[in-house]
């Protein structure tokens, strides 16, 4: 939250006193060093040496664009995947409900980041804070009604990236709900005497 607090700041307030600039990039670097060194030890702890990226591909992402962090709801996602037995509607909830947060953070931060390209640019349809993030909400909903669009290239590569994101946790929630529902189903099945 400390870096994504600093960097609205550096975004969204260009116009603060250059000490107030140079402490929000201070707390973001800070931020990043910490999600490096956590990196870090547990890489180590790990004793897979270059196996530990190649299993953990997300962490790595994460690392190198902190402001994907909240995608780490993956991993809750897919424990609940690998449990057996009773519906656990507690779990799937939670997982809806970080799902849910998440993407309320990505969009955040994805506004954040396309309006930092696009406010500037020439030809913009982002020239404030709201229009980026109607444009997030409009992308990470996969609607993209067209009436803003980025037009720098990083702009569209952030773009790209929102848009993976929200395909990726819409599905994350709609499949937790359906395995939800298929674990009730199921077991109302089995609790049926035979014959009816």
């Amino acid at each position: 939250m400390a870096f994504l607090v600093a960097y609205a700041f550096r975004v969204l307030a260009p116009g603060l006193p250059q000490a107030a600039l140079d402490l929000c990039l201070a707390v973001t670097l800070a931020a990043w060093a910490l999600f490096a060194v956590d990196y870090a030890v547990r890489w180590r702890l790990s004793g897979q040496r270059l196996r530990f990226v190649r299993k953990h591909v997300l962490d790595t992402v994460v690392l190198l664009l902190p402001l994907l962090r909240p995608l780490r709801v993956v991993k809750v996602y897919e424990a609940v995947l690998r449990r057996r037995g009773e519906p656990r509607l507690a779990l799937h909830a939670r997982v809806i409900a970080y799902s849910g947060l998440s993407t309320l953070l990505l969009g955040f931060a994805g506004a954040l980041a396309v309006y930092q390209q696009e406010r500037d640019a020439p030809g913009t349809t982002m020239p404030t804070f709201g229009d980026a993030v109607w444009w997030a909400c409009a992308t990470l909903t996969t609607v993209g009604y067209g009436d803003v669009t980025p037009v720098t290239p990083l702009g569209r590569l952030i773009a790209v990236g929102v848009m993976m994101i929200g395909m990726a946790l819409l599905a994350a929630v709609t499949g937790t709900f359906a395995s939800w529902l298929l674990q009730v189903f199921s077991r109302e099945d089995d609790e049926r005497p035979p014959g009816s």
